[in-house]
């Protein structure tokens, strides 16, 4: 009984919080602004990317305003269980071990993980690393899908080590450093990382292609109604209007 009573209350203090953002028009949006194209920090150090502004254009949609916050990746799910933040997109990939945690809107991204490495790296997979050395070193973003297929694939299997770093950007300074062999990380962070920073350059083969979505608690009350204000964003061209502007056609 104390159980049921005590789930009750927390259920009403969440929704309670969701009244009160009801109220003051304001949704918050959890995310790691370390992440370009999908986030990062642009004029006036105003946060913006693809998620953000897709984000902004759902809320406007729907009478609200976003309030961005910017978090380490590995909370943001945390976050948004816990009622602490309203949705979270931050470049995250619909897995079947998040759908245990939060629920996801329609995907509106298609990502590409690929594998950074130094420019004169004869190596054309991670794979053949492991064959030449007998272990590799992989640097990824701490709680991304990076991070989990490359534990499954190297770390569990006993082929290599995952240094976990709280960015990208600090993963491709460990590369440059030496102190791991590759970076995987989503391709068009990749791509920006790789632009700013001289002898890296990326593999031709991608490592895993995925689908990017936002993620809302799985009893949010606004869920249904921004997703179906997405759909109809993504169905009139303005999701991939913005993605364009971003990721502007080569």
């Amino acid at each position: 009984m104390k159980k049921i009573i005590a789930l009750a209350i927390a259920a009403m203090f969440i929704l309670s919080g969701f009244a009160a953002l009801a109220e003051n028009g304001t949704l918050t949006l959890c995310t790691n602004v370390a992440f370009p194209p999908y986030e990062f920090y642009g004029e006036g150090d105003e946060p913006t990317g693809i998620d953000i502004e897709i984000a902004k254009a759902v809320a406007a949609k729907l009478g609200y305003e976003i309030e961005v916050v910017d978090i380490e990746f590995a909370q943001c799910i945390p976050g948004v269980q816990s009622g602490k933040y309203d949705f979270s997109a931050a470049g995250m990939t619909v897995t079947d071990e998040r759908k245990e945690m939060v629920q996801f809107t329609d995907t509106y991204a298609t990502g590409i993980q690929s594998i950074i490495v130094p420019e004169d790296s004869e190596f054309t997979s991670i794979d053949e690393m492991v064959e030449a050395n007998g272990s590799v070193k992989i640097g990824v973003q701490m709680a991304t899908t990076g991070d989990l297929y490359t534990t499954w694939d190297y770390e569990d299997e006993g082929k290599g080590t995952v240094d976990r770093y709280t960015n990208g950007a600090a993963a491709v300074q460990a590369l440059i450093a030496g102190k791991v062999d590759c970076v995987v990380i989503d391709n068009e962070p990749a791509k920006n990382f790789v632009a700013q920073n001289e002898g890296l350059k990326i593999l031709d083969t991608a490592y895993a292609v995925e689908d990017y979505a936002m993620a809302f608690a799985k009893d949010s009350p606004i869920f249904e109604e921004f997703n179906a204000a997405l759909a109809e964003l993504i169905a009139d061209g303005t999701v991939q209007g913005i993605i364009d502007t971003f990721i502007p056609a080569e």
